[in-house]
Protein backbone atom coordinates (compact mmCIF):
# COMPACT_ATOMS: atom_id res chain seq x y z
CA UNK A 1 0.00 0.00 0.00
CA UNK A 2 1.63 3.36 -1.22
CA UNK A 3 2.29 5.52 1.91
CA UNK A 4 -0.52 8.26 2.02
CA UNK A 5 2.10 10.68 3.46
CA UNK A 6 4.72 10.22 0.41
CA UNK A 7 1.07 11.30 -1.86
CA UNK A 8 0.13 14.06 0.36
CA UNK A 9 4.23 14.81 -0.65
CA UNK A 10 3.86 14.93 -3.87
CA UNK A 11 0.09 16.28 -4.16
CA UNK A 12 0.96 19.13 -2.53
CA UNK A 13 -0.24 22.57 -4.62
CA UNK A 14 3.11 23.94 -4.33
CA UNK A 15 6.87 23.24 -4.93
CA UNK A 16 8.34 21.36 -2.04
CA UNK A 17 11.99 20.51 -1.70
CA UNK A 18 14.27 18.86 0.51
CA UNK A 19 17.76 20.04 1.03
CA UNK A 20 21.01 18.92 2.63
CA UNK A 21 23.78 20.87 3.93
CA UNK A 22 25.82 21.16 0.73
CA UNK A 23 22.69 22.76 -0.70
CA UNK A 24 21.75 19.92 -2.85
CA UNK A 25 18.15 18.78 -3.77
CA UNK A 26 17.25 15.38 -1.96
CA UNK A 27 13.83 15.60 -2.48
CA UNK A 28 11.09 17.18 -4.90
CA UNK A 29 7.55 16.71 -5.29
CA UNK A 30 6.09 16.55 -8.99
CA UNK A 31 5.41 20.30 -9.13
CA UNK A 32 8.85 20.97 -8.20
CA UNK A 33 10.44 18.15 -10.72
CA UNK A 34 8.12 19.41 -13.50
CA UNK A 35 9.44 23.05 -13.52
CA UNK A 36 13.12 22.74 -11.92
CA UNK A 37 14.00 18.94 -12.81
CA UNK A 38 14.97 16.21 -10.78
CA UNK A 39 16.39 16.33 -7.44
CA UNK A 40 20.59 16.11 -7.04
CA UNK A 41 21.22 19.44 -8.49
CA UNK A 42 22.32 22.52 -6.62
CA UNK A 43 19.58 24.58 -5.30
CA UNK A 44 21.16 27.50 -6.51
CA UNK A 45 21.73 26.35 -10.22
CA UNK A 46 17.86 24.74 -10.17
CA UNK A 47 16.33 27.86 -9.01
CA UNK A 48 18.56 31.07 -10.52
CA UNK A 49 21.01 29.29 -12.75
CA UNK A 50 23.94 30.26 -10.05
CA UNK A 51 27.42 28.94 -9.74
CA UNK A 52 27.30 29.88 -6.12
CA UNK A 53 24.83 29.89 -2.63
CA UNK A 54 22.83 33.18 -2.69
CA UNK A 55 23.14 35.74 -0.24
CA UNK A 56 20.84 35.48 2.40
CA UNK A 57 19.48 32.14 1.58
CA UNK A 58 16.81 30.64 3.74
CA UNK A 59 18.09 27.58 3.79
CA UNK A 60 21.60 28.26 4.67
CA UNK A 61 20.20 30.48 7.79
CA UNK A 62 18.18 27.42 8.61
CA UNK A 63 21.24 25.25 8.43
CA UNK A 64 22.61 28.35 11.15
CA UNK A 65 19.93 29.23 12.89
CA UNK A 66 18.22 26.02 13.59
CA UNK A 67 14.68 28.02 13.31
CA UNK A 68 12.01 28.79 9.95
CA UNK A 69 13.11 30.96 8.11
CA UNK A 70 10.39 33.37 5.55
CA UNK A 71 11.24 35.63 2.65
CA UNK A 72 10.01 36.20 -0.79
CA UNK A 73 12.27 35.08 -3.69
CA UNK A 74 12.16 34.97 -8.11
CA UNK A 75 12.52 31.43 -9.12
CA UNK A 76 13.85 31.15 -12.44
CA UNK A 77 12.03 27.72 -14.13
CA UNK A 78 13.52 25.41 -16.76
CA UNK A 79 11.98 27.05 -19.62
CA UNK A 80 13.94 30.42 -18.34
CA UNK A 81 9.78 31.91 -16.66
CA UNK A 82 10.62 33.67 -13.66
CA UNK A 83 7.96 33.16 -11.01
CA UNK A 84 7.34 35.08 -7.63
CA UNK A 85 7.76 32.96 -4.62
CA UNK A 86 7.06 33.04 -0.74
CA UNK A 87 9.56 30.88 0.69
CA UNK A 88 8.93 28.85 4.04
CA UNK A 89 11.61 26.80 5.20
CA UNK A 90 11.84 24.66 8.23
CA UNK A 91 14.56 21.87 10.07
CA UNK A 92 14.32 18.33 9.61
CA UNK A 93 16.25 16.66 12.70
CA UNK A 94 17.28 12.86 13.39
CA UNK A 95 16.53 11.28 16.68
CA UNK A 96 19.43 13.56 18.27
CA UNK A 97 18.01 16.35 17.26
CA UNK A 98 20.83 17.42 14.74
CA UNK A 99 19.48 19.20 11.55
CA UNK A 100 20.43 16.89 9.05
CA UNK A 101 17.95 18.46 6.18
CA UNK A 102 15.76 21.48 5.51
CA UNK A 103 12.56 21.11 3.67
CA UNK A 104 12.05 23.65 1.35
CA UNK A 105 8.27 25.70 0.36
CA UNK A 106 7.14 27.88 -2.40
CA UNK A 107 3.96 29.11 -3.42
CA UNK A 108 2.88 30.76 -6.56
CA UNK A 109 2.38 34.72 -5.39
CA UNK A 110 2.33 35.71 -9.20
CA UNK A 111 -1.54 36.67 -8.47
CA UNK A 112 -1.15 38.59 -5.52
CA UNK A 113 2.14 40.25 -7.23
CA UNK A 114 0.31 41.16 -10.01
CA UNK A 115 -2.58 42.25 -7.81
CA UNK A 116 0.08 44.64 -5.45
CA UNK A 117 1.09 45.73 -9.15
CA UNK A 118 -2.10 47.24 -10.19
CA UNK A 119 -2.93 48.66 -6.08
CA UNK A 120 0.09 50.35 -6.29
CA UNK A 121 -0.34 51.83 -9.70
CA UNK A 122 -3.77 52.45 -9.27
CA UNK A 123 -2.30 54.22 -5.87
CA UNK A 124 -0.03 56.24 -7.82
CA UNK A 125 -2.36 57.12 -10.12
CA UNK A 126 -4.89 58.67 -7.66
CA UNK A 127 -1.76 60.09 -6.07
CA UNK A 128 -1.06 62.18 -8.94
CA UNK A 129 -4.70 62.93 -9.90
CA UNK A 130 -5.10 64.21 -6.25
CA UNK A 131 -1.39 66.16 -6.64
CA UNK A 132 -2.39 67.65 -10.37
CA UNK A 133 -6.13 68.20 -10.25
CA UNK A 134 -6.17 72.19 -10.90
CA UNK A 135 -8.20 73.21 -8.19
CA UNK A 136 -6.93 73.26 -4.21
CA UNK A 137 -7.41 69.95 -2.55
CA UNK A 138 -6.79 69.38 1.39
CA UNK A 139 -7.81 66.46 4.10
CA UNK A 140 -8.22 67.92 7.30
CA UNK A 141 -9.14 66.08 10.65
CA UNK A 142 -11.42 66.41 13.44
CA UNK A 143 -9.20 68.76 14.87
CA UNK A 144 -8.96 70.70 11.73
CA UNK A 145 -5.32 70.20 11.19
CA UNK A 146 -4.57 69.97 7.34
CA UNK A 147 -3.25 66.58 7.18
CA UNK A 148 -2.72 66.53 3.05
CA UNK A 149 -2.46 69.33 0.41
CA UNK A 150 -2.27 68.77 -3.59
CA UNK A 151 0.19 71.01 -5.31
CA UNK A 152 -1.61 73.73 -6.45
CA UNK A 153 -2.90 74.25 -2.47
CA UNK A 154 0.96 74.34 -1.33
CA UNK A 155 1.95 76.80 -3.98
CA UNK A 156 -1.14 79.20 -3.18
CA UNK A 157 -1.06 78.64 0.74
CA UNK A 158 2.72 77.54 1.71
CA UNK A 159 3.29 74.50 3.55
CA UNK A 160 0.14 73.93 4.91
CA UNK A 161 0.44 70.27 6.54
CA UNK A 162 0.27 70.19 9.95
CA UNK A 163 -1.66 73.83 10.38
CA UNK A 164 -4.72 74.54 11.48
CA UNK A 165 -7.57 75.73 8.19
CA UNK A 166 -8.62 78.58 10.08
CA UNK A 167 -5.06 80.10 10.02
CA UNK A 168 -4.15 78.75 6.57
CA UNK A 169 -7.20 79.94 4.68
CA UNK A 170 -7.81 83.06 6.84
CA UNK A 171 -4.48 84.00 8.95
CA UNK A 172 -6.66 83.76 11.56
CA UNK A 173 -5.38 82.67 15.31
CA UNK A 174 -9.00 81.31 16.21
CA UNK A 175 -11.24 78.70 14.93
CA UNK A 176 -14.04 79.98 12.59
CA UNK A 177 -17.57 81.19 14.18
CA UNK A 178 -19.22 78.91 11.13
CA UNK A 179 -16.73 75.53 9.92
CA UNK A 180 -17.94 73.83 7.17
CA UNK A 181 -16.09 70.98 7.77
CA UNK A 182 -17.29 70.27 11.53
CA UNK A 183 -20.78 70.41 9.88
CA UNK A 184 -19.62 67.93 7.43
CA UNK A 185 -18.27 65.68 10.30
CA UNK A 186 -21.93 66.29 12.19
CA UNK A 187 -24.13 65.81 9.52
CA UNK A 188 -21.83 62.85 7.59
CA UNK A 189 -22.49 64.50 4.14
CA UNK A 190 -21.25 66.58 1.40
CA UNK A 191 -21.65 70.80 1.55
CA UNK A 192 -21.68 73.05 -1.32
CA UNK A 193 -20.23 76.81 -0.18
CA UNK A 194 -18.47 80.21 -1.27
CA UNK A 195 -16.03 81.48 0.60
CA UNK A 196 -13.31 83.91 0.84
CA UNK A 197 -9.60 82.77 1.26
CA UNK A 198 -6.36 84.50 1.94
CA UNK A 199 -3.36 83.31 0.36
CA UNK A 200 0.17 83.07 1.81
CA UNK A 201 1.06 86.61 -0.18
CA UNK A 202 -2.02 87.71 1.06
CA UNK A 203 -4.53 88.06 -1.89
CA UNK A 204 -7.56 87.66 -1.53
CA UNK A 205 -8.97 84.30 -3.48
CA UNK A 206 -13.34 83.35 -4.12
CA UNK A 207 -13.41 80.11 -4.16
CA UNK A 208 -16.43 77.45 -4.55
CA UNK A 209 -16.11 74.85 -2.00
CA UNK A 210 -17.02 71.43 -1.70
CA UNK A 211 -16.25 69.56 1.89
CA UNK A 212 -17.16 66.05 2.04
CA UNK A 213 -16.78 62.95 4.31
CA UNK A 214 -14.17 60.33 4.23
CA UNK A 215 -14.95 57.08 5.88
CA UNK A 216 -12.95 53.94 7.02
CA UNK A 217 -13.84 50.50 6.76
CA UNK A 218 -16.73 50.91 9.59
CA UNK A 219 -18.00 53.97 7.92
CA UNK A 220 -17.47 56.57 10.62
CA UNK A 221 -16.26 59.59 8.92
CA UNK A 222 -12.34 60.02 9.89
CA UNK A 223 -11.41 63.21 7.91
CA UNK A 224 -13.18 65.39 5.34
CA UNK A 225 -11.50 66.43 2.04
CA UNK A 226 -12.29 70.10 0.71
CA UNK A 227 -12.18 70.89 -3.14
CA UNK A 228 -12.13 74.54 -3.93
CA UNK A 229 -12.06 75.87 -7.05
CA UNK A 230 -11.26 79.56 -7.80
CA UNK A 231 -13.93 81.52 -9.00
CA UNK A 232 -12.26 85.34 -8.15
CA UNK A 233 -12.45 86.41 -11.80
CA UNK A 234 -15.63 85.35 -12.10
CA UNK A 235 -16.78 87.35 -9.25
CA UNK A 236 -14.68 90.23 -10.44
CA UNK A 237 -16.78 89.89 -13.97
CA UNK A 238 -19.76 90.38 -11.54
CA UNK A 239 -18.66 92.52 -9.28
CA UNK A 240 -18.01 95.14 -12.51
CA UNK A 241 -21.91 95.20 -13.39
CA UNK A 242 -22.81 95.79 -9.49
CA UNK A 243 -20.15 97.92 -8.32
CA UNK A 244 -20.93 101.28 -9.89
CA UNK A 245 -24.68 100.90 -9.34
CA UNK A 246 -23.34 100.67 -5.60
CA UNK A 247 -20.82 103.36 -6.16
CA UNK A 248 -23.52 105.34 -7.50
CA UNK A 249 -25.53 104.64 -4.52
CA UNK A 250 -22.77 105.71 -1.97
CA UNK A 251 -22.41 109.14 -3.20
CA UNK A 252 -25.40 109.92 -4.35
CA UNK A 253 -26.32 111.95 -1.00
CA UNK A 254 -23.18 113.74 -1.66
CA UNK A 255 -23.82 114.58 -5.04
CA UNK A 256 -27.38 116.18 -3.81
CA UNK A 257 -25.31 118.23 -1.56
CA UNK A 258 -23.12 119.33 -3.95
CA UNK A 259 -25.95 120.63 -6.04
CA UNK A 260 -27.70 122.34 -3.62
CA UNK A 261 -24.37 123.93 -2.88
CA UNK A 262 -24.01 125.30 -6.65
CA UNK A 263 -27.58 126.31 -6.26
CA UNK A 264 -27.15 128.48 -3.78
CA UNK A 265 -23.86 129.93 -5.18
CA UNK A 266 -25.74 130.48 -8.56
CA UNK A 267 -28.28 132.41 -6.77
CA UNK A 268 -25.59 134.67 -4.93
CA UNK A 269 -24.09 135.28 -8.10
CA UNK A 270 -27.41 136.42 -9.71
CA UNK A 271 -28.25 138.47 -7.39
CA UNK A 272 -25.15 140.15 -6.79
CA UNK A 273 -25.55 141.32 -10.94
CA UNK A 274 -28.79 142.39 -9.93
CA UNK A 275 -28.06 144.37 -7.17
CA UNK A 276 -24.91 145.53 -8.31
CA UNK A 277 -23.43 143.73 -4.91
CA UNK A 278 -19.90 142.96 -5.69
CA UNK A 279 -18.83 141.47 -2.55
CA UNK A 280 -22.42 138.52 -2.92
CA UNK A 281 -21.34 138.45 -5.92
CA UNK A 282 -17.11 137.66 -5.30
CA UNK A 283 -18.98 135.50 -2.18
CA UNK A 284 -21.01 133.35 -5.06
CA UNK A 285 -18.81 132.81 -7.35
CA UNK A 286 -16.51 131.48 -4.53
CA UNK A 287 -19.48 128.85 -3.44
CA UNK A 288 -19.81 128.47 -7.59
CA UNK A 289 -16.01 127.08 -8.12
CA UNK A 290 -15.42 125.70 -4.75
CA UNK A 291 -18.33 123.29 -5.17
CA UNK A 292 -17.27 122.53 -9.15
CA UNK A 293 -13.76 121.12 -7.21
CA UNK A 294 -15.36 119.01 -5.01
CA UNK A 295 -17.53 117.70 -8.05
CA UNK A 296 -14.08 117.63 -10.48
CA UNK A 297 -12.73 115.37 -7.17
CA UNK A 298 -15.42 113.16 -6.91
CA UNK A 299 -15.97 112.25 -10.63
CA UNK A 300 -11.95 111.83 -10.67
CA UNK A 301 -12.45 109.15 -7.72
CA UNK A 302 -14.88 107.07 -10.22
CA UNK A 303 -13.02 107.12 -13.44
CA UNK A 304 -10.21 105.98 -11.22
CA UNK A 305 -12.43 103.42 -10.28
CA UNK A 306 -14.69 102.59 -13.50
CA UNK A 307 -11.29 102.47 -16.15
CA UNK A 308 -7.75 103.23 -16.14
CA UNK A 309 -7.68 106.66 -16.38
CA UNK A 310 -4.86 108.67 -17.78
CA UNK A 311 -1.99 110.27 -15.57
CA UNK A 312 -1.17 113.92 -16.42
CA UNK A 313 2.75 113.73 -15.59
CA UNK A 314 4.73 117.03 -14.53
CA UNK A 315 7.27 117.68 -11.88
CA UNK A 316 5.76 118.00 -8.97
CA UNK A 317 7.33 119.99 -6.26
CA UNK A 318 7.02 117.72 -3.51
CA UNK A 319 7.64 120.91 -0.82
CA UNK A 320 4.96 122.56 -2.02
CA UNK A 321 2.46 119.59 -2.52
CA UNK A 322 3.14 118.85 1.13
CA UNK A 323 2.17 122.51 1.94
CA UNK A 324 -0.86 122.24 0.86
CA UNK A 325 -1.48 119.15 2.29
CA UNK A 326 -0.94 121.23 5.65
CA UNK A 327 -3.39 124.02 5.01
CA UNK A 328 -5.97 121.12 4.16
CA UNK A 329 -6.25 118.79 6.21
CA UNK A 330 -5.52 121.67 9.48
CA UNK A 331 -8.61 122.21 9.91
CA UNK A 332 -9.62 118.36 10.37
CA UNK A 333 -7.45 117.66 12.68
CA UNK A 334 -8.18 120.25 15.15
CA UNK A 335 -11.78 119.74 14.98
CA UNK A 336 -10.90 116.33 15.35
CA UNK A 337 -8.66 116.77 18.62
CA UNK A 338 -5.84 115.44 16.47
CA UNK A 339 -1.96 117.10 16.58
CA UNK A 340 -1.12 117.14 12.80
CA UNK A 341 2.32 117.84 11.87
CA UNK A 342 4.87 117.38 9.01
CA UNK A 343 8.63 117.15 8.13
CA UNK A 344 9.48 117.69 4.56
CA UNK A 345 13.39 117.03 4.74
CA UNK A 346 15.46 119.55 3.00
CA UNK A 347 16.16 119.01 -0.76
CA UNK A 348 13.34 116.77 -1.55
CA UNK A 349 13.07 118.47 -5.42
CA UNK A 350 10.74 117.28 -7.54
CA UNK A 351 8.59 114.35 -7.98
CA UNK A 352 7.47 112.94 -11.67
CA UNK A 353 3.85 112.12 -11.38
CA UNK A 354 0.45 113.39 -11.64
CA UNK A 355 -0.14 116.14 -8.64
CA UNK A 356 -3.99 116.06 -8.51
CA UNK A 357 -3.59 112.00 -8.22
CA UNK A 358 -1.06 112.58 -5.83
CA UNK A 359 -3.17 114.87 -3.36
CA UNK A 360 -5.63 113.06 -3.17
CA UNK A 361 -3.93 109.67 -2.75
CA UNK A 362 -2.24 111.44 0.21
CA UNK A 363 -5.46 113.21 1.37
CA UNK A 364 -7.47 109.80 1.45
CA UNK A 365 -3.75 108.60 3.70
CA UNK A 366 -4.05 110.98 6.15
CA UNK A 367 -8.05 111.13 6.58
CA UNK A 368 -7.87 107.58 7.11
CA UNK A 369 -5.30 108.08 10.25
CA UNK A 370 -6.99 111.10 11.68
CA UNK A 371 -10.65 108.98 11.40
CA UNK A 372 -8.30 106.15 13.40
CA UNK A 373 -7.27 108.38 16.61
CA UNK A 374 -10.75 109.81 16.76
CA UNK A 375 -11.88 106.26 17.51
CA UNK A 376 -9.54 105.87 19.81
CA UNK A 377 -11.85 107.09 22.51
CA UNK A 378 -10.23 108.14 25.98
CA UNK A 379 -6.63 107.85 25.00
CA UNK A 380 -4.74 111.52 24.65
CA UNK A 381 -2.03 113.13 23.17
CA UNK A 382 -3.50 111.87 19.66
CA UNK A 383 -1.13 112.15 16.99
CA UNK A 384 -0.82 112.20 12.89
CA UNK A 385 2.81 112.71 11.61
CA UNK A 386 3.81 112.79 7.77
CA UNK A 387 7.45 112.52 7.13
CA UNK A 388 8.69 112.96 3.63
CA UNK A 389 12.34 111.84 1.90
CA UNK A 390 14.13 111.45 -0.55
CA UNK A 391 15.98 108.04 -0.46
CA UNK A 392 17.07 106.95 -4.45
CA UNK A 393 15.48 105.33 -6.18
CA UNK A 394 12.28 106.40 -4.05
CA UNK A 395 10.59 109.50 -2.73
CA UNK A 396 9.18 107.72 0.92
CA UNK A 397 6.73 109.52 2.55
CA UNK A 398 5.29 108.09 5.89
CA UNK A 399 2.17 109.11 7.65
CA UNK A 400 2.28 107.35 10.95
CA UNK A 401 -0.50 107.87 14.12
CA UNK A 402 -1.35 106.43 17.06
CA UNK A 403 -4.84 105.16 16.61
CA UNK A 404 -6.94 102.58 17.19
CA UNK A 405 -4.70 100.42 14.68
CA UNK A 406 -5.80 96.94 12.98
CA UNK A 407 -5.54 93.39 13.12
CA UNK A 408 -4.66 91.17 10.29
CA UNK A 409 -7.14 90.58 9.15
CA UNK A 410 -8.49 94.33 8.39
CA UNK A 411 -4.55 95.10 6.96
CA UNK A 412 -4.92 92.57 4.32
CA UNK A 413 -8.59 93.63 3.31
CA UNK A 414 -7.81 97.10 3.88
CA UNK A 415 -7.23 98.37 0.40
CA UNK A 416 -10.47 96.40 -1.47
CA UNK A 417 -12.91 98.06 -3.24
CA UNK A 418 -15.90 99.08 -0.51
CA UNK A 419 -14.27 97.43 2.49
CA UNK A 420 -14.07 100.49 5.10
CA UNK A 421 -13.18 99.83 9.09
CA UNK A 422 -15.37 102.97 9.97
CA UNK A 423 -19.13 101.09 9.34
CA UNK A 424 -21.49 103.40 7.97
CA UNK A 425 -19.33 106.09 8.11
CA UNK A 426 -16.81 105.11 5.08
CA UNK A 427 -17.13 104.76 1.29
CA UNK A 428 -14.68 101.59 1.01
CA UNK A 429 -13.55 103.98 -2.11
CA UNK A 430 -10.71 106.04 -0.57
CA UNK A 431 -7.99 103.48 0.15
CA UNK A 432 -8.70 101.57 -2.47
CA UNK A 433 -8.37 104.78 -4.67
CA UNK A 434 -5.28 105.86 -2.58
CA UNK A 435 -3.57 102.14 -3.53
CA UNK A 436 -4.93 102.24 -6.99
CA UNK A 437 -3.21 105.78 -7.67
CA UNK A 438 -0.08 104.48 -6.15
CA UNK A 439 0.38 101.38 -8.26
CA UNK A 440 -0.41 103.16 -11.64
CA UNK A 441 3.02 105.23 -10.60
CA UNK A 442 4.65 102.46 -10.02
CA UNK A 443 5.42 102.44 -6.27
CA UNK A 444 3.77 100.29 -3.65
CA UNK A 445 2.15 101.22 0.03
CA UNK A 446 2.61 98.99 3.25
CA UNK A 447 1.17 99.35 6.06
CA UNK A 448 2.73 98.13 9.76
CA UNK A 449 -0.56 98.52 12.00
CA UNK A 450 -1.27 96.71 15.62
CA UNK A 451 -4.19 97.28 17.56
CA UNK A 452 -4.03 99.60 20.01
CA UNK A 453 -0.58 100.51 19.15
CA UNK A 454 -1.77 102.92 15.57
CA UNK A 455 -0.09 102.53 12.07
CA UNK A 456 2.56 103.48 9.99
CA UNK A 457 1.87 103.69 5.97
CA UNK A 458 5.02 103.99 4.27
CA UNK A 459 4.13 105.32 0.50
CA UNK A 460 7.09 104.82 -1.91
CA UNK A 461 7.00 106.90 -5.62
CA UNK A 462 9.47 106.27 -8.06
CA UNK A 463 12.32 109.23 -8.89
CA UNK A 464 12.17 108.15 -12.31
CA UNK A 465 9.40 107.77 -13.98
CA UNK A 466 8.18 104.56 -15.89
CA UNK A 467 7.39 104.95 -19.34
CA UNK A 468 3.14 105.00 -18.19
CA UNK A 469 4.40 108.16 -16.72
CA UNK A 470 6.62 110.08 -18.04
CA UNK A 471 6.52 113.70 -17.72
CA UNK A 472 4.39 115.57 -20.47
CA UNK A 473 6.23 118.16 -21.86
CA UNK A 474 3.64 120.28 -22.96
CA UNK A 475 2.38 120.93 -19.00
CA UNK A 476 4.12 122.92 -16.95
CA UNK A 477 5.75 121.96 -13.55
CA UNK A 478 3.26 121.68 -10.96
CA UNK A 479 3.00 124.07 -7.74
CA UNK A 480 0.95 124.37 -5.40
CA UNK A 481 -0.58 127.31 -6.69
CA UNK A 482 -1.25 125.94 -10.06
CA UNK A 483 -3.05 122.63 -8.26
CA UNK A 484 -5.65 125.04 -6.34
CA UNK A 485 -7.60 124.03 -3.85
Amino acid sequence: MRDPYAQYFEEMPCYLSVHDRDFRIIHGNQRFRRDFGEQGDYCYRAYKGRDSVCDGCPVEKTFLEGAPQISEQVLRTRDGQEIPVRVRTTPIRDEAGQIVAVMEMHTDISESKRLQEQLAHSRQRLAQLFEEVPCYLSVQGPDRIIQHANRRFRETFGPAIGEPCYRVFKHRDEQCLVCNAQIVYREGKAFDHEEVVVSADGREINVLVTTAPLRNARGEVEAVIEMAVDITQIRELQSQLTSIGLLVGSISHGIKGLLTGLDGGLYLVNSGFERGDEARLKKGWEMVVRNVERIRSMVLDILYYAKDRELEVVDVDVASLVGELAEVMEKKAVDGGVALSFDVASGVGTLPGDGKALRAMLVNILENSLEACRAEMGKRDLRVTMSVRRLDPWMVIVVEDNGVGMDRETREKLFSLFFSSKGSKGTGLGLFIANKIVAKHGGSITVDSEVGRGSRFVIRLPLEARPSTRPNPELAPLSAAARGS
